[in-house]
């Protein structure tokens, strides 16, 4: 390598360390403060140290101040303060107390810090239980509403396995301090992916103020569980309910165990089950001398026997109740991610769960949105209270095309209550009372904190009023600002080139592509800039899945790359996520070819309008985008190039990234453009 590249090289990893740095905000809670004009307000941030190869988090607290709609004002702790090694954290509902989990190698921890100090420190020997399941799909951890109980999901304990020596096999674990061998016992599969290595999810209780943790008996071994919530109070003082997640392990007619993966495969079977608690309380003066422990302590019943797919549930604020997402065509036709549904049953007054068949629809499958028109839910998580004020209206995030938007549904409708003239993506973070934090970015637009008045208040007009929060932690130094100042993006709906009768009406309506560039003239739409004889190059980045989508929320890896100059064609093909379930279902069958063909033609639309030049010309994707990307270069040759629509293969990239090391790598490889395409795959470490 000579000086100048070395040099060039060293300028660019400076370039992506000031990104990295950036931090990202994970989740925040909004408390009510004694005043009635003020809520607390707590944020976890993310901030990735690319050079120790780890993530830290950090707290950081404020204080809302509202005087009135248009006079906000929020006040900031000094300096956040870094979980160390927390695996979790989790304030509980009234926000005077907060669980910090943190997993070691032959122990867990349940810290229960108070407003002011260390209220209680639980040690739990992984001979109870392992880790705690603190992200992803089994990820649950709720607390009670009196707050001296706490429901979560953890590594069932390790079994027994059987010692060889030389007198033979011993069944049980021996004290034997010097065994010939060790056996492994029945091999246990894993659910693969992020959880290679861990024991099934087992569901558990902790009473803070004994300090006891016990297991929820009763649960099938062959159930993996996850998402718990407690059920509300009961008038019947001898049960608490608990409502959670099972993932059956038995797939198929020839009742075969096996796990196959999960991360987020929302084609995995699973059912809402109840079960009661193991802490039951019971007082003497509200008992008569016949009463006794219920005998159905430990069922479990299934409360979604209907239906073949059913997670995330939420109660409504008075408890009548109980809501949850399902995404039933995934297990019918094998997409591992499809339009969901939002769905309501009764909960029982009485308290003790049912199997429930009287399920109703608030939030069908939309198969073909009209043009700008609701296209069906797509929601990757659920706030734990996602409700306003008025105790039947939910928020919650979902894909609209290639952007996020906030929705607000309850019976009569559902609301599009972030800004409809934004290509932005917007988030919600927390609900404070008829008011939301949400955050909003675009791909080079760090994400900016959202404040939201409904207007007028109560009213049946979904109006909002969204109001900047200043932020001490979140945006571009100086020097990034100067290079992405001239950025732009728009959304192109690139119309389908093989439309087919054979082919259902969602399938042959345009699908959409982010396309970022640098624009001469900030007032100069994206599409009517055409290239000035530039050679900058284009990135084609195509997501994974591929059931998954492309949104315009900030991307610390596109605004890197568009800080050096690039052009980014960012290609939501058919099958992606947040354009109706008929194209969705349109791939499977056709990978390989329509997703591949839909790239193309994005390819051909961008240069045919004189967008970008066609001679430079790089795809980069991970997972399904990588699998996409080998295609692009095996299926167009040069000979196809013709007058430069097609791909010129020597000038392909192929890379299979999970890591932000790789990504100034990647970087100096396409600008080499040395004749040669390069194939990169790294393990997914800390993200």
């Amino acid at each position: 390598m000579d000086v100048s590249s070395l040099d060039e090289y060293a300028s660019e990893a400076e370039l992506l360390q000031e990104f990295t740095k950036m931090p990202s905000i994970e989740k925040a809670w909004v408390f009510p403060s004694e005043s009635g004009n003020s809520s607390k307000a707590m944020f976890s941030l993310g901030q990735i140290d690319l050079l120790e190869d780890r993530k830290r988090t950090f707290v950081l607290s404020s204080l809302i101040l509202k005087k009135n709609k248009d006079a906000l004002n929020i006040e900031w702790s000094p300096f956040p303060v870094e979980m160390l090694s927390a695996s979790a954290i989790v304030p509980s509902p009234s926000g005077s107390k907060l669980l910090v989990v943190r997993n070691k190698d032959k122990t867990s921890t349940l810290e229960i810090w108070g407003p002011s100090k260390l209220e209680k420190e639980i040690t739990i020997p992984h001979s109870v239980h392992g880790s705690v399941y603190a992200d992803g799909w089994f990820e649950g951890i709720s607390w009670h509403h009196d707050e001296n109980l706490i429901a979560y999901i953890a590594e069932e304990p390790p079994k027994c396995k059987p010692i060889f020596d030389r007198l033979g096999c011993k069944k049980e674990d021996s004290s034997e301090k010097d065994p010939v061998w060790k056996g492994q016992g029945e091999l246990e599969e894993d659910w693969g992916e992020t959880y290679t290595g861990k024991r099934k999810a087992s569901l558990f209780v902790v009473n803070i103020g004994r300090g006891e943790v016990q297991q929820v008996e009763g649960i099938d071994e062959t159930l993996s569980v996850g998402q718990v919530v407690w059920a509300p109070p009961s008038s019947d003082v001898l049960r608490e309910y608990l409502v959670f997640v099972g993932w059956p392990e038995i797939i198929g007619p020839q009742k075969i165990r096996r796990r196959l993966g999960m991360k987020v495969c929302y084609n995995r079977p699973c059912a809402l089950y109840s079960v009661m608690s193991p802490f039951r309380e019971f007082s003497i003066d509200k008992l008569n001398d016949k009463a006794q422990e219920p005998q159905d302590c430990n069922l479990v019943v299934c409360l979604t026997p209907s239906f073949a797919n059913a997670y995330f549930p939420r109660f409504s604020p008075d408890g009548k109740f109980l809501l949850f997402m399902s995404a039933e065509s995934a297990v019918d036709t094998g997409a591992h991610s499809v339009t969901q549904s939002l769905n309501r049953m009764m909960w029982p007054s009485h308290g003790k769960p049912h199997p429930i068949h009287e399920i109703v629809d608030v939030v069908p499958i939309v198969m073909c949105p009209e043009d700008g028109l609701f296209p069906g839910l797509y929601c990757a998580n659920l706030l734990y209270h996602p409700w306003l004020s008025d105790g039947f209206t939910l928020v919650m995030s979902s894909v609209w095309g290639s952007t996020q938007v906030i929705l607000a549904i309850n019976t009569l409708r559902i609301s599009r209550i972030s800004p409809t003239d934004s290509n932005f993506s917007w988030n919600v973070l927390a609900i404070d009372g008829d008011n939301i934090l949400a955050i909003s970015s675009s791909p080079v637009d760090p994400p900016q904190i959202k404040y939201g008045y409904p207007i007028p208040p109560n009213s049946k007009e979904a109006s909002w009023d969204w109001q900047d929060v200043s932020l001490p932690f979140i945006g571009h130094s100086e020097k990034l600002r100067s290079l992405l100042s001239s950025v732009n993006f728009s959304i192109l709906k690139i119309p389908v080139n093989n439309s087919s009768k054979n082919l259902p009406r969602g399938a042959n309506r345009p699908f959409e592509s982010i396309f970022v560039s640098v624009n001469k003239s900030q007032t100069e739409p994206v599409e009517d800039h055409k290239m000035d004889g530039g050679c900058n190059p284009l990135i084609v980045l195509i997501h994974g899945g591929p059931h998954s989508v492309s949104m315009t929320n900030y991307s610390k890896s596109a605004a890197f790359f568009a800080s050096l100059g690039y052009y980014l064609l960012i290609i939501n093909y058919r099958g992606s996520l947040g354009f109706g379930e008929e194209a969705l279902q349109s791939l499977p069958g056709k990978i390989g070819s329509q997703d591949v063909n839909d790239i193309l033609t994005a390819m051909d639309y961008v240069i045919a309008k004189g967008l970008v030049n066609g001679s430079k010309v790089a795809a980069y994707g991970s997972s399904h985008g990588g699998f996409l990307t080998t295609h692009l270069i095996g299926q167009v040759t040069q000979s196809k190039q013709g007058k430069d629509n097609y791909i010129d293969h020597n000038n392909c990239i192929l890379g299979v990234v999970s890591s932000y090391k790789i990504q100034i790598l990647l970087a100096f490889v396409i600008r080499s453009f040395s004749g040669a395409f390069s194939f990169i795959h790294v393990e997914n470490n800390n993200e």
